[in-house]
């Protein structure tokens, strides 16, 4: 990939754990993609409001407002965005996460996750979205 500057993809990273944002916004930065990093889904929102986003890497649980309801925020307010949503999660066995999983069917990271596997689940999300 390694593509910088206009042509970029840019992705919104939502994570509360710093540890995590920090790796996470390190390999993908490593790829050629420009990283916004959101420490909850209300900061998101307002990114999201004022920047257009090539894909949306949301952890489920993170404080003030979690994952699902930015995920149901973008299904009102930014429809097509819904399409290039990843989850992640370290909390795999909650019926809740599970069950959000499910019924939007959009792709999912358990936590903890590799580099590689973080790599390749981004560019499969975004080969499927064009």
């Amino acid at each position: 990939m390694k593509k910088h500057g206009a042509s970029a993809k840019r992705i919104l990273l939502v994570e509360d754990e710093p540890a995590i944002s920090a790796v996470c916004r390190r390999v993908l930065v490593s790829e050629g993609f420009e990283v916004d990093v959101a420490t909850n889904a209300k900061i998101a929102q307002d990114m999201i409001e004022n920047k257009q986003y090539d894909l949306c890497l949301i952890d489920i649980r993170t404080p003030i407002m979690n994952g699902e309801e930015l995920y149901r925020w973008l299904r009102e307010r930014h429809s097509l965005l819904t399409e290039r949503v990843v989850f992640t999660s370290g909390d795999t066995l909650n019926r809740d996460t599970q069950n959000l999983v499910e019924q939007t069917g959009r792709p999912f990271l358990p936590k903890p996750f590799s580099h590689e596997e973080l790599r390749a689940l981004v560019r499969e999300a975004l080969r499927v979205t064009g």
